[in-house]
């Protein structure tokens, strides 16, 4: 396996990953020639300015220190002839930034920093002999070095390969105006000596030394990159399938995203057919503008839906409720009198079952969804579990959602349901008092259930080490759009990426 990223590198993931961003300043729909993801994204000019001012921080604590190659060489001084000069142990410890850009265009996303200054030390020595003294005459000491007018600029282009981003470095470079030597020691015709001949060599090994480094730790970026898992788990059932469907889309203040973003099992079967609905959702991230945003289409939850259903885990086993007498032949004396006269006294539980995926409807005042459930009436006689009678339902429920961490999480209400007997051992039910019963068990029972595993929620597509904050959600016909900034927690160990990224 490769060794991980440096920190400054893996800045870019979450933002090229998570995608996430802020629509306010977009007024389309990301347009792409292939086919498009059922989660769309745009990193915003606020988004793009938090990533470029993480990356340059990062990477200045990567870049230093930076030991450059040992320099030697014989220089010709006035009444002395040849002086051999070595300079070694050369340190680049410290870079100051004053100003940076990012610019996403046609040629890639350029980031510029400008205006930079940094400090160095090296280690100095020379030695010569004349005519007049026929021994080696030498002298050591100490120098350090300001560099002034550092101006550092990279060109990245990203294309979608198989579903993965790939990372190009199209340009990439590093300009030294000036520096500034100071001797510790030293005679002075040493020092003019030491800056005519050595000045233009110690900017370009910096030059060189920066820019090398830089194209190294893209390489691994993109080796990186390349290794990410395209599917999120989010259980042993389910997982979230991540895979980039287009080239990333450079406009110039925002960079847009298309990613499947369906469930699919674990392991695999076939994945059915969504049909993607195109919105408009430029309008759902109010001002303070944020850094991002993540847009969710419905069938992105449909998917979760199929997938769970095709698992065959959409079934609950109900043995015990707050009034427990409910399962009990003796509690449904009168709603079934030949249930009771037939199995008096015996307990009884509920096998629920849903027939059909539940559907999921997204639209600007609710979130709904209608759910087709089949509920057998089991008696547990003696140590025999007997199927009694089932009941079929029809439920329409609302509920809302809200981030929750880096979750997606919410909460549903019941809105109505209808209920009709399927079939039945024990005769004929009086429906209207059955209905009654069963309304309470949804409202105390089956729905404090559900919410328990909604508010839950599933995993947003981030990477560990940043976390949403501040987040708004909205919904338009058909998308759920979430509205964030982001911050990134420094105790991020980087080194625990290749085993688990999200």
């Amino acid at each position: 396996m490769a060794p991980p990223p440096p920190p400054l590198l893996l800045l870019l993931i979450p933002f090229l990953l998570s995608l996430l961003s802020n629509p306010a300043i977009a007024k389309t729909e990301i347009q792409s020639d292939g086919p498009q993801g059922f989660i769309s994204a745009m990193i915003s000019e606020k988004g793009l300015v938090f990533v470029k001012d993480l990356l340059i921080q990062q990477a200045l604590s990567s870049l230093t220190p930076l030991h450059l190659p040992k320099i030697q060489k014989s220089i010709k001084i006035p009444f002395l002839g040849g002086v051999h000069v070595s300079l070694s142990n050369i340190t680049l410890s410290q870079i100051n930034v004053s100003s940076s850009v990012i610019k996403p265009g046609d040629t890639g996303v350029v980031i510029v920093a400008s205006g930079a200054t940094a400090n160095m030390s090296m280690d100095w020595r020379y030695s010569y002999s004349t005519w007049l003294i026929p021994v080696d005459i030498s002298d050591k000491g100490r120098a350090f070095i300001q560099v002034e007018g550092m101006e550092v600029g990279i060109t990245i282009k990203m294309k979608n390969q198989e579903g993965s981003l790939k990372l190009n470095l199209s340009e990439c470079g590093c300009y030294l105006k000036d520096i500034s030597i100071t001797l510790d020691g030293g005679a002075s015709w040493f020092y003019q000596g030491l800056v005519d001949a050595f000045e233009g060599q110690i900017i370009s090994a910096v030059e060189n030394a920066i820019t090398k480094k830089i194209k190294e730790g893209i390489v691994r970026l993109d080796t990186f990159l390349q290794e990410l898992p395209k599917e999120v788990p989010v259980d042993d059932i389910a997982a979230l399938n991540v895979t980039f469907m287009n080239d990333p889309l450079l406009r110039n203040s925002s960079v847009g995203f298309d990613i499947n973003g369906l469930f699919t099992t674990v392991p695999k079967v076939a994945t059915l057919n969504y049909h993607l609905t195109n919105s408009q959702h430029s309008a759902f991230c109010k001002a303070p503008l944020k850094m991002l945003w993540i847009s969710l289409d419905e069938a992105v939850l449909n998917s979760a839906s199929d997938t769970y259903f095709q698992a065959g885990i959409m079934t609950w086993t109900v043995d015990k409720v707050p009034e427990q007498s409910l399962l009990n032949t003796a509690g449904w004396k009168y709603i079934v009198p030949q249930l009771y006269k037939k199995y008096p006294n015996d307990d009884m539980q509920l096998n629920i079952t849903s027939t059909s995926p539940p559907r999921i409807l997204v639209a600007p005042d609710k979130i709904g969804a209608s759910v087709t459930l089949d509920m057998v009436i089991e008696v547990l006689d003696a140590n025999e579990i007997i199927p009694v009678a089932c009941l079929s339902m029809d439920i329409s429920a609302s509920g809302f959602v809200e981030i929750s961490g880096n979750n997606l999480a919410g909460e549903a209400g019941l809105d109505d349901f209808t209920l009709t007997l399927k079939w039945s051992k024990v005769g004929n039910f009086h429906m209207y008092l059955v209905q009654t019963v069963v309304r309470v068990f949804l409202k105390d029972v089956a729905l404090p259930y559900v919410n328990s595993h909604l508010k839950k929620g599933f995993p947003l597509p981030i990477i560990r080490g940043f976390t949403l904050t501040d987040a708004s959600i909205a919904c338009t016909y058909s998308r759920i759009v979430v509205c964030s900034d982001v911050v990134f927690s420094d105790s991020f160990n980087v080194k625990r990426l290749p085993r688990k990224y999200w």
